[in-house]
């Protein structure tokens, strides 16, 4: 018996080692080895820090596509690619094919049932409802009204006392507590004031910062150990809980206090409706709209509405800063006084920010159904797909040899109009159907921010200071972005 249990295990083990080669010879890119048992999960913490430059060295030198290997049992394998072709099949062509599925819903679970993690008739239900409030001419002269009201009761104050005294800044932060009080505006219809001289400590702004930093914490140990750790409650997973807590009970507060009001007065005012209230009014007489619909579609309007600026924003001012002539040229146009909308230099200028640094710098799918995608890669039903949108910015075929230069030129056309550039190329607002439904309120708050900073101040990066991409979902730098800020003549 002892011998036949030994036979078993040698040839178990035999098996093991068989697979093993199989797999480093299969995946024999010095930049991403194969260990045995380990995968190829030891590079990547070892370049974590750098993750979204080494994916892009990796994916480049092998064709834009391939296999990533996790440690044996863990189930972290993956396809990454960031070849647009493929990238266009999944979001377009075979959009049905390639959904976010019960893992990333689990990841995310922070998010709820919300339009970000939602597939099929729960997606459409929500992408139809967000439409009909979004596309309304009234929405956006309400969110142009909101961000200029802020502008001048808080940024360009902030920005005069910072000047007056001559101190540092950090930019990314003023930018994060500016674009949190919109998005309270917008959604809830009330300003936290974030954003003040004092920069105060509010408990709901650090909660949702937390929240997502953690997210992306999952995404990088097995799902056993984060699911043990949320279990018992303790090491990252008792921090996102807690901070997860701190946000629902603002949200929740505020749901009650609009319910409320709704009762009270339901005719009132309603040109000035925040999108909280228009949504219980939308939905009035139709159905019941509990709480938890409520909660989960106000947090991923959060998201949408206040991190991805936030990002886009804070690299935006940092390769302006670095590039004099660009802006010589955006001061040139915002001096023509022209509406933001014509601001055409500007808007290239920010689409080539978002093209090197896009705010959501991966995407995470699952297959359905077994395919081929037009890179000849075979997928399997349920493999795990990650799209890295920040390589797919930094594709030579696609943007040319000079495609880590920042140019905004290469968005005007010989007429002077913006070039249309497909949405799987530059897809940092996603592409196919879930392209996203902010983007034009996206640009008509950036370029407001934009030119009202530019036109009277002058930002200049502290010499010496580190400039990188933090961990987290939301592509933002590590250790902000520190300023300091004279008065244009």
């Amino acid at each position: 018996m002892l011998g036949c249990v030994q036979v078993i295990a040698g040839f178990a083990a035999f098996l093991f080692l068989l697979f093993h080669i199989h797999r480093r010879r299969c995946c024999r890119d010095p930049l991403l080895p194969d260990w045995p048992l380990f995968g190829m999960l030891p590079p990547i913490l070892k370049n974590l820090g750098q993750i979204n430059d080494y994916a892009t060295r990796v994916l480049r030198r092998n064709g834009g596509t391939g296999n990533f290997l996790g440690p044996w049992f863990t189930g972290m394998n993956y396809l990454a690619t960031s070849d647009p072709t493929n990238v266009h099949h999944m979001m377009s062509k075979n959009f049905a094919n390639y959904i976010k599925g019960p893992v990333f819903r689990e990841i995310f679970e922070a998010f709820g049932d919300g339009i970000f993690t939602a597939d099929s008739d729960s997606w459409k239900h929500h992408r139809a409802l967000l439409h009909s409030l979004f596309k309304t001419k009234s929405f956006e002269k309400l969110l142009e009204k909101i961000v200029q009201k802020k502008m001048d009761k808080s940024l360009v104050p902030l920005l005069d006392h910072v000047e007056r005294r001559g101190i540092e800044v950090d930019l990314q932060d003023v930018f994060n507590r500016l674009n949190f009080d919109i998005i309270c505006s917008t959604i809830l219809g009330s300003d936290p004031e974030s954003l003040a001289i004092d920069f105060p400590e509010v408990a709901c702004e650090r909660a949702f910062n937390e929240a997502e930093e953690f997210i992306f914490y999952r995404h990088t140990v097995p799902i056993s150990i984060w699911k043990l750790q949320r279990w018992l409650r303790i090491g990252p997973e008792k921090k996102m809980a807690e901070a997860c807590e701190v946000f629902d009970r603002f949200l929740h507060e505020s749901i009650a206090s609009k319910r409320e009001k709704l009762n009270k007065d339901n005719e009132k005012d309603r040109e000035n409706d925040d999108l909280l209230t228009c949504l219980m009014r939308e939905k009035e007489g139709k159905e019941h709209v509990d709480d938890k619909f409520l909660r989960d579609t106000a947090f991923n309007l959060f998201v949408a509405g206040r991190d991805t600026i936030t990002s886009a924003l804070t690299w935006f001012f940092w390769l302006v800063a670095k590039h004099p002539s660009v802006e010589a040229k955006i001061l040139e146009e915002i001096k023509e006084e022209k509406e933001t909308k014509s601001q055409v230099y500007l808007h290239g200028a920010l689409c080539e920010a978002l093209r090197l640094y896009p705010p959501i710098p991966f995407e995470r799918k699952q297959a359905v159904e077994h395919d081929i995608l037009p890179s000849g890669h075979e997928v399997g039903p349920g493999t795990m797909i990650l799209l890295s949108l920040y390589a797919v910015g930094r594709c030579e075929e696609v943007w040319g040899k000079d495609c880590m230069e920042f140019k905004p030129e290469r968005w005007i056309s010989k007429k002077g109009s913006i070039v249309h550039i497909p949405s799987y190329t530059f897809i940092s607002f996603n592409a196919g159907p879930r392209t996203c439904l902010g983007k034009d309120l996206s640009f008509i708050q950036m370029k407001i921010v934009a030119s009202s900073i530019l036109k009277d101040y002058q930002v200049h990066i502290v010499k010496d200071h580190p400039i990188s991409p933090s961990l987290s979902i939301v592509l933002l730098m590590r250790y902000g972005l520190k300023v300091w800020i004279t008065k244009r003549n």
